[in-house]
């Protein structure tokens, strides 16, 4: 068991990369992984996922539509990465005009969405494009009871203690606000079976050859791997302070939506 979960049972605190000792190496190395990958980031996920992966922002994206119609309502995307949940959120947004902030701690990830929303910008004219703001998701810049939403997809799991982003996605919820993690998760039966030999074998093979590095693609399926079940990350989410806690599934299990309200 590594180093970074408690002794008592099996209970995992948060991510551990290879060679991490405690969270704030964990944390350095989730972020040196993103930024070493971002260049193919977008290219690599599409073509892993089978582009399955847009059908997915966009779910999530549907579940909240009520939320962007609120009056002065505040959007923020966690461990957005280059973008896509955040810009998944604005287009469902349409004709309303929420504020819909983008946040993540790669720098390098963070320069990329702010080249697509430029891109966005010119070929559609959108207003109120999404904000872009360089932050650590376990220490988030922002006030108390400060935004209507918080979504994050597929980045909650590789923090480094996932109680405590529980937590401080909890602070910045105004009352009533609602949450909503996407990420990945490992089917039964059948697509179990064949889900784990696509992910511990194809997945990486692809993966490195196309990015030419080894390390992300053979991290992505042991955080998979390690990430707490649909049941313990709910029993998770109403500790922290979540009530209607729920999880729905995505694509046979291979990804889910776990929805809280404050």
């Amino acid at each position: 068991m590594s180093r970074l979960s408690q002794t008592e049972g099996s209970f995992v605190v948060g991510a551990a990369p290879e060679g991490a000792n405690d969270a704030r190496a964990a944390a350095r190395a989730v972020r040196e992984m993103f930024t070493s990958i971002a260049p193919r980031y977008d290219l690599l996920n599409h073509v892993l996922s089978f582009n399955i992966d847009r059908l997915w922002w966009r779910r999530t994206a549907r579940t909240f539509a009520h939320i962007f119609s609120e009056p002065d309502s505040r959007i923020l995307d966690l461990c957005c990465g280059t973008g896509d949940m955040t810009f998944a959120l604005r287009k469902q947004a349409r004709n309303d005009r929420p504020c819909i902030l983008g946040a993540d701690f790669s720098h390098a990830m963070l320069q990329l969405a702010r080249s697509k929303s430029l891109d966005k910008l010119a070929e559609n004219g959108q207003p109120a494009a999404p904000r872009w703001i360089e932050a650590d998701a376990l220490c988030l810049p922002f006030p108390g009871q400060h935004f209507n939403l918080v979504t994050s997809a597929f980045g909650f799991r590789n923090l480094a203690d996932y109680d405590a982003g529980l937590r401080e996605i909890v602070r910045v919820l105004k009352p009533g606000g609602e949450c909503g993690i996407l990420d990945f998760s490992e089917p039964k039966g059948l697509m179990g079976h064949l889900y784990r030999i696509y992910f511990k074998q194809v997945l990486p093979r692809v993966g490195t050859m196309i990015s030419g590095l080894r390390g992300p693609y053979a991290y992505l399926p042991d955080s998979v791997e390690r990430f707490p079940e649909p049941q313990e990350m709910l029993d998770r989410m109403r500790r922290a302070g979540f009530r209607e806690a729920s999880w729905t599934p995505y694509t046979f299990g291979i990804a889910g939506l776990y929805r809280g309200k404050k």
